[in-house]
This record gives structure tokens, C-alpha cells and sequence, in this order.
């Protein structure tokens, strides 16, 4: 019975041991306390007002649900900037009387990440995802919104994934 409780206690040891550091984002184990998220400015040649603000926003909530980080207004371990640099909507397929039947909204987002405890995670790079929708339909009001909501998911979650994830 005495080496019964002997390897169950190994058992036990080892499998707490075995989990380390894991979380379901994949982050791991983070040395920084706080980020930043700096207002990305809108420099796309084809400007929709508003898209910065909404961008951001995205971006401090998906950091802010994913990690343990706290939001800081100034002097983040992290730092998160950039700009939007393009937004722009081009036909996918034609129809027989020359007209779109499928219209691609594009956007790109150049972000700069700065970690201020490893210099070696910096980087600049751009970002692009794009939504789909029907030639006879106009991307605004709730058009727009779904569109933006899916293309900003995508984005957010490969600046996260870039930055913090490291798959």
C-alpha cells in the first residue's frame, strides 16, 4: 500500500509538472504587465470615417479578454500603433450586362508592435483581410458594420497571434 501512495504521489507530480504554463490563446507566459494601444490613424487613400476609432477599440478589447494584461493610456510594456493604410472596394465577377456581382472590400492595417522587455518580438508589418458581398448591395448602415466586424476579427486576431501567440 506504502508504494501504492509512493507512485500515485509521482503520478501526480509529474502531471502538474507536465501542464507548465499553458492557456488556451497559446500566449504562455507573458514578462509584460501592461499595453498600449495608440490610436491608429486613418491614411487610406479612400477614407470611411470612423474605422480608426473602431479598430482600436477592437484591438484593446481582444488584448484586453486574451491576457492578463491591463490597459495603460501611456508607458505600456507593450505598445501597439500604426495606420490604416488602405480601404478600398474592387469588382470580383461580372455580370452579362457588364456590372459587378461581387464587390470585395479590402482593408490594411500597418501595425508597429514594441516590446519593451524583449526587443527581439519588435516588428512592423502590414495586415489585410477582406469581406465579400453582392454587386446590387451598397456597404453601408449594417452592410458596413458586419463587413468591418469580420474583417477587424481577422486582423485583431493575427496582430495578437503575430505578436503575443507566436504559432
Amino acid at each position: 500500500m506504502k508504494t501504492f501512495n509512493y507512485l500515485l504521489l509521482l503520478f501526480v507530480a509529474l502531471t502538474i509538472n507536465s501542464c507548465g504554463i499553458y492557456n488556451f490563446t497559446g500566449t504562455g507566459q507573458i514578462d509584460a504587465k501592461t499595453f498600449q494601444v495608440n490610436y491608429f490613424q486613418n491614411n487610406a487613400p479612400l477614407v470611411q470615417p470612423g474605422i480608426e476609432r473602431t479598430f482600436t477599440l477592437k484591438l484593446q478589447d481582444l488584448i484586453q479578454n486574451q491576457t492578463n494584461l491591463n490597459l495603460a493610456s501611456s508607458n505600456g510594456d507593450l505598445l501597439y500603433e500604426g495606420e490604416i493604410t488602405s480601404y478600398s472596394i474592387s469588382p470580383m465577377s461580372a455580370t452579362a450586362a457588364q456590372t459587378a456581382a461581387q464587390n470585395r472590400l479590402t482593408i490594411t492595417i500597418n501595425v508597429r508592435f514594441v516590446n519593451k522587455k524583449k526587443d527581439a518580438d519588435n516588428f512592423e508589418k502590414p495586415f489585410s483581410f477582406y469581406y465579400d458581398y453582392p454587386g446590387d448591395q451598397q456597404l453601408i448602415g449594417s452592410n458596413l458594420s458586419s463587413a468591418l466586424d469580420i474583417i477587424f476579427e481577422r486582423i485583431t486576431q493575427d496582430v495578437f497571434n503575430e505578436s503575443l501567440a507566436k504559432w
